[in-house]
C-alpha cells in the first residue's frame, strides 16, 4: 500500500497577510535585534526582503517602542530611494517588516572590497540620496543614521537608504535633543546637545561622501572623547592628493555638506535647500528629473554572479540556529491581560500592514502647539478607511520577480534554513543542477562541499 501524503495546508490569501504567503529564502543578513532573509510572495512570485525581530529580545532591551516607531514611519514613506514597507505582521515569537530587496549590497560591503570609490559614482550615490533625503524632510522625518551599512543597491545599481530604526518625526518649532546616531557620522549640533533638526542627515551625508572617496573619514579619533572633539572643533582636511582623485566641485560639494553651522550646510534650509544643491556645479551634468524617475544610468551595476553579502550569515542560520524559522499558527486563546507590557504594546500597535490594501498613512500630525501626535490618519488626511481585497495579485513598479533574475535558481525553503520542499499556495519550485548542489536539511550532516557552495553561491 503507498504512503499517504498529507496534504499542504491551503492558503488564504484573501485575509491578513502572514508568514505562510512567502517561501523563505535565504539569510541575508543579521542586526542588532534580528535577521534579514529573502523571502518569495507565493502568489504574485515578488521576491522582498523579511526583516525578523524577535519579541523577547526587544524587551528585554527595552526597544520595543523603537521598533513600533521604525514601523510606522516606514508605513508613511514611499520613495524609490528608499527599502519601503511592503508587508507587516506578527507571529508569537517574532514581528516581521517585508521590505524591497535590494541585490546589490551596501555600500559599506562595497566600499570594504574597493578601499574607495570613482568620483562619478559617489557623485551618483549622494544624488540619489539627496533625492531620498528631500522625501524624508518634507514628510517631517530625520533619519539621524546615514551612513555607509544603511544604503543599500538594488540589481542595477541605484541607491536606496534603509533602517529607520532611530528615525523620528520632527518639527520646526520644536528641536530634538536626544543623542542619537552612529558617533563617526554625527552633526556636531547632535554631539554638543544643543538642539537640532533635519539638517544633521546632510552632515552625515557629507561624512559618508568623503568615506566613499578617500576611503576614509574626515574626523577620526582613538576614543569616544577624541572623536567627538574633532568632529565639534577640527577642520575638515583633505588627503594631499585629493585634487588628483576629486574636482574642484566635489571638494566644494564636500566642504559645503561638512559646515559646522546648519544655517551654511548645503542641502540645508539656510543655504536654499535641496533645489540650491541640485544646482551645485558637482552635479552641473544631471538631469535631476530624470534621476528622480530612476531612468539615469548608475556609473557601477554589482557583480549579480557573486554574493554581494557575507555569506557567513547563511552558515550561521544552518549551523547555529537551534529554533529555524518557519511559519507557525498563532496561538488562538491569546489573553492579553496575562501579557506583559511589552508583549502587549507589540499585539495592539504591531497590526498587519498590506500595500497592495491599505494606503500610505501617516501616525503624526502636528497639533495647535507644534508638537507631534499620533492619530493614525491617513496621508490623504482622510481617516483609515477599511481594508479592501482589491489589488490582490498585483505589485509594485520596483518589485523583483524571481523570473526576471540570474539568480532564479534559489534555494527555496520553509521548515529548515535551505530546504528543497515549497509550501502550498504558489505551486512546487524545480530547482536546476546547480540549485540543488545548495540545498540541505538541518536534519542532514553538513559537509564541505555544501558550505564551499554557499560560500561562492551568488545567492
Amino acid at each position: 500500500m503507498g504512503a499517504l501524503c498529507c496534504k499542504p495546508e491551503e492558503i488564504d490569501f484573501e485575509g491578513p497577510v502572514d508568514l505562510w504567503h512567502f517561501y523563505l529564502l535565504r539569510s541575508v543578513g543579521k542586526g542588532a535585534f534580528g535577521k534579514v532573509r529573502v523571502v518569495q510572495h507565493k502568489k504574485t512570485k515578488a521576491l522582498y526582503a523579511l526583516k525578523y525581530i524577535n519579541k523577547a529580545r526587544i524587551s528585554k532591551q527595552r526597544a520595543v517602542n523603537n521598533i513600533i516607531q521604525e514601523r510606522r514611519l516606514l508605513e508613511e514613506i514611499d520613495s524609490p530611494f528608499v527599502c519601503n514597507l511592503r508587508f507587516a505582521f506578527q507571529d508569537d515569537e517574532n514581528l516581521f517588516m517585508v521590505l524591497d530587496l535590494m541585490l546589490g549590497g551596501d555600500l559599506r560591503f562595497h566600499l570594504d572590497r574597493l578601499g574607495c570609490m570613482k568620483e562619478e559614482v559617489v557623485r551618483f550615490y549622494v544624488a540619489e540620496m539627496a533625492l531620498a533625503l528631500g522625501d524624508l524632510h518634507k514628510l517631517g522625518i530625520v533619519h539621524r543614521d546615514i551612513k555607509p551599512d544603511n544604503i543599500l543597491l538594488d540589481e542595477k545599481g541605484h541607491a536606496h537608504l534603509t533602517d529607520f530604526n532611530i528615525a523620528v518625526h520632527f518639527t520646526d518649532r520644536r528641536p530634538l535633543t536626544s543623542v542619537a546616531g552612529s558617533m563617526a557620522y554625527m552633526a556636531p549640533e547632535v554631539l554638543a546637545k544643543r538642539g537640532y533638526f533635519a539638517t544633521v542627515d546632510w552632515w552625515s551625508l557629507g561624512v559618508v561622501a568623503y568615506e566613499l572617496l578617500f576611503g576614509k573619514r574626515p574626523y577620526r579619533g582613538k576614543t569616544n572623547s577624541t572623536l567627538t572633539q574633532a568632529i565639534l572643533k577640527d577642520q575638515v582636511r583633505f588627503p594631499e592628493n585629493a585634487e588628483e582623485i576629486v574636482s574642484p566641485e566635489g571638494l566644494d560639494c564636500l566642504r559645503g555638506f561638512l559646515q559646522r553651522d546648519p544655517k551654511k550646510r548645503l542641502g540645508c534650509p539656510g543655504t536654499g535647500g535641496l533645489e540650491a544643491l541640485k544646482r551645485h556645479p558637482w552635479f552641473r551634468e544631471y538631469d535631476w528629473d530624470v534621476l528622480e524617475r530612476k531612468e539615469a544610468t548608475p556609473p557601477f551595476e554589482p557583480d549579480s554572479k557573486k554574493a554581494n553579502f557575507d555569506a557567513t550569515h547563511e552558515l550561521e542560520e544552518l549551523l547555529l540556529e537551534d529554533n529555524p524559522l518557519k511559519a507557525r499558527k498563532r496561538n488562538p486563546n491569546l489573553d492579553l491581560s496575562e501579557l506583559s507590557a511589552d508583549y502587549r504594546v507589540m499585539e495592539q500597535h504591531f497590526l498587519p500592514y498590506d500595500y497592495l490594501r491599505q494606503p500610505r498613512k501617516s501616525w503624526f500630525v502636528l497639533d495647535e502647539s507644534g508638537t507631534a501626535a499620533s492619530h493614525g490618519v491617513s496621508a490623504s488626511g482622510t481617516s483609515d478607511p477599511s481594508t479592501s481585497s482589491s489589488g490582490l495579485g498585483k505589485v509594485h513598479a520596483q518589485a523583483i520577480r524571481i523570473d526576471e533574475q540570474p539568480m532564479a535558481d534559489l534555494g527555496m525553503g520553509t521548515n529548515s534554513a535551505l530546504s528543497a520542499s515549497v509550501g502550498a499556495g504558489g505551486g512546487r519550485a524545480t530547482p536546476s543542477a546547480r540549485s540543488r548542489a545548495h540545498l540541505t536539511s538541518t536534519a542532514q550532516p553538513v559537509k564541505t562541499e555544501l558550505l564551499v557552495a554557499l560560500i561562492h553561491s551568488p545567492f
